[in-house]
């Protein structure tokens, strides 16, 4: 059955676009346990998520939550979430990325929980609270997010009397020194899906907005071809390596002194740590480039939140145990421990497991480049509707480009034209 258009504002967008979704049947009713304490059920698959629960409901004897893990969203997890809501049996809590929130509404999957968590919005990083707010209305608490620095090789830097780049063009050169030094050695790597996106998240190269009631489709436009020329001209250089980001292959140049730099998130620290053992004590952390010199424009990649899904018969209680798994500072802190994730909540930039010196960045607090970055991170981004399918789009151009077959302006125009002919076909109101 086909529901009524509803009206959703875009992340970070001050005008309304139109969705036509699905409706989702069903009724949720207010489950308590034997305790008489409202009951709700949480589907997540971040390490330490487990142990939060258990500290929530220890310390809240009224409330009562029951994780239960679920495969990662794009591995599974976000179907099967998108299938309980259609079957009315959904849980009232579900682990959520930023950039599927909307495609959750528009499908009818989240339930508004602005009365509830309006009075807490203050608590909150600008930006992540946009990304959890559409048309406004609130559907979540931010969790963590992802700001950008540049992860680089000490070692190979010294080696060859660089510091790190402060501007693009001081990035470029440095990559001609490294590769001039040794055919083998490349400034990075090839990028995807939402790395490449907060390339173009920090030049404000928006991929998606609104005009009227309308969403705009906007990978096509001169700014995100400025971004995409700038890397086009590195890798028709043959400035770029051909390893694969997350292949053993990038593991290993990243070890060796073969990739110079990682242009990533917050949590790349962990990925980069686990995968590259060869390389400790020799890479370091800066600022990201920027386009102008003296700028402080920052991308974002990744971060989630806790959202609340349709159907939920305690959105109340839902909030409240979303609103404390992002702000208890003792549980974060796990949550830093075990996922390497960084707080959305301004009040926690300050916890002690992000004040310490990593051994494998030389014994620098790389979290401090991050605290300051975290407050320019740009917080007009807005996230299609339809992200599963354009990210699929987008990486299979920008595979064909990378690998000298077509260029990331290619992939971005075709990317653009998928996406439109998708929305339109699922009844999606797109701007002419």
């Amino acid at each position: 059955m086909r529901s009524s258009v509803v009206r959703v504002l875009g992340v970070g967008c001050a005008a309304a676009m139109a969705f036509t979704v699905a409706g989702c049947g069903g009724q949720d009713t207010k489950n308590t346990g034997a305790s008489g304490a409202s009951s709700l059920t949480f589907w997540g698959w971040a390490p330490g998520y487990a142990d939060a629960v258990k500290a929530y409901n220890a310390s809240h004897p009224d409330s009562k939550v029951v994780y239960q893990a679920v495969q990662p969203g794009a591995k599974g997890g976000y179907q099967k979430m998108l299938n309980a809501v259609k079957a009315g049996n959904a849980p009232c809590l579900a682990q959520v990325g930023y950039e599927t929130l909307p495609s959750f509404a528009a499908q009818g999957a989240l339930q508004d929980v602005t009365k509830y968590a309006t009075a807490d919005k203050g608590d909150y990083q600008e930006a992540a609270w946009k990304s959890v707010t559409l048309g406004g209305q609130v559907y979540g608490a931010p969790l963590d997010t992802g700001p950008m620095a540049l992860f680089y090789n000490k070692e190979v830097f010294d080696s060859l009397g660089l510091k790190p780049p402060t501007t693009w063009a001081e990035y470029r050169s440095d990559a001609l020194k490294i590769h001039a030094s040794d055919p083998h050695r490349y400034i990075s790597s090839p990028y995807l899906d939402y790395d490449y996106a907060g390339l173009a998240w920090q030049a404000g190269a928006d991929w998606f907005g609104v005009k009227g009631d309308a969403w705009q489709v906007t990978l096509d436009s001169s700014a995100n071809n400025k971004v995409a020329d700038y890397w086009q001209k590195l890798a028709d250089d043959h400035l770029i390596s051909s390893a694969p980001m997350y292949d053993q292959a990038w593991y290993t140049g990243l070890g060796n002194g073969d990739i110079a730099t990682v242009v990533g998130a917050v949590w790349q620290a962990g990925v980069i740590k686990g995968g590259a053992k060869d390389g400790s004590g020799k890479w370091a952390v800066a600022p990201m480039p920027q386009w102008k010199a003296g700028e402080q424009q920052v991308g974002n990649a990744g971060g989630s939140a806790t959202a609340v899904l349709k159907g939920c018969a305690d959105p109340e209680a839902a909030w409240d145990f979303a609103h404390w798994l992002s702000t208890d500072p003792t549980t974060f802190g796990t949550l830093v421990d075990k996922a390497a994730l960084y707080p959305a909540a301004t009040k926690l930039l300050g916890l002690p497991q992000l004040g310490g010196k990593d051994p494998y960045f030389g014994g620098q607090n790389i979290y401090g480049v991050f605290a300051d970055a975290s407050g320019h991170v740009g917080t007009g981004w807005t996230w299609g509707p339809l992200m599963t399918k354009t990210s699929a789009d987008l990486d299979d151009g920008l595979g064909k480009a990378w690998a000298g077959r077509s260029t990331i302006s290619d992939a971005l125009r075709t990317t653009q034209d998928l996406t439109l002919t998708e929305m339109e076909k699922q009844g999606l109101n797109t701007a002419k």
